[in-house]
């Protein structure tokens, strides 16, 4: 991961609230349980089976739409979607 340092334990700081962001995003496309955690090494893509292509690509749209970012296509990889502190890393990159 890069030299982001992405806090999620509910602080109030701006990385929490990305985190928390990418989590409701995670939670509402792949429709998981409310109380599902998420720590910067749970694995995403090919860990849970709800997170196939079609809910990468509606991620994608979520934290487009969420933070007004544009992803480009080259910027995609799987990388990105490893663990859930890999795509919060991302993010954070884009805002």
């Amino acid at each position: 991961m890069s030299d982001l340092s992405i806090n999620y334990n509910n602080t109030g700081t701006e990385s929490m609230n990305t985190a928390a962001s990418v989590k409701e995003i995670l939670i509402d496309v792949l429709q998981l349980s409310s109380d599902v955690e998420f720590d910067e090494d749970t694995p995403l893509l090919g860990a849970i089976p709800e997170f196939d292509s079609m809910a990468v690509v509606t991620v994608l749209t979520s934290i487009e739409d969420t933070f007004g970012v544009e992803v480009d296509d080259d910027e995609i990889s799987a990388d990105i979607f490893e663990t859930f502190g890999a795509l919060c890393g991302f993010v954070e990159t884009k805002v």
